[in-house]
């Protein structure tokens, strides 16, 4: 069950008194290598302490466009260093497919994979390995993480006590249709 032991992991994250700080650790490193969305984590913290989930949304935005920029620069300086890296790990064809997003879309391919569940930490350094201006990829990052971690935050705020014991139980379900979603997107464009 590989979603309910990430997702557990997570709830007891989201329950540690150094909650926040872990939020921001994983807000960064999420936008530059880390593979576990900072979704699953600003979730259970908006819904343990609902009254803070503005906060936790602003966390979460700050520290993923934080990361974003640190991804644009890697990409913008040592794209030569990390393709090989992206072809081993299985990510080549997504960063392919994030270059044409870029020809077709610019900065709005930033804004979608900041909302979206697609991997942002691919278009952070496609955005820095094509040269995109830096406010703009800002701006957009910006943009796209922010509509997702308030909507994420408020959501399970408003409804997260209710909500959560479903989540609990199809979570599985959950993560699968969410990568098989991703996959269909990537696939049909």
């Amino acid at each position: 069950m590989l979603f309910a032991g990430v997702y557990n992991r997570m709830m007891k994250w989201a329950a540690h008194p150094h909650a926040e700080r872990y939020l921001i650790a994983v807000s960064i490193f999420e936008s530059i290598f880390f593979p576990v969305p900072t979704a699953l984590m600003v979730a259970p913290m908006a819904v343990a302490r609902p009254e803070r989930a503005v906060r936790i949304a602003l966390i979460a935005t700050s520290m993923s466009v934080l990361g974003g920029v640190v991804g644009y620069y890697l990409g913008y300086f040592a794209i030569q260093l990390i393709e090989p890296i992206l072809q081993d790990v299985g990510y080549w064809d997504k960063y392919m497919t994030a270059q044409r997003w870029f020809e077709e879309w610019g900065f709005w391919a930033v804004v979608v994979a900041g909302f979206s569940p697609i991997p942002f930490k691919l278009f952070t350094l496609t955005a820095g390995a094509l040269s995109m201006a830096l406010l703009p990829f800002i701006l957009a990052a910006t943009v796209g993480r922010s509509a997702h971690f308030f909507l994420v935050a408020l959501l399970m705020a408003w409804a997260g006590p209710k909500l959560e014991p479903v989540v609990r139980k199809y979570i599985e379900w959950l993560g699968w249709a969410t990568v098989l979603l991703v996959a269909v997107l990537i696939y049909f464009h």
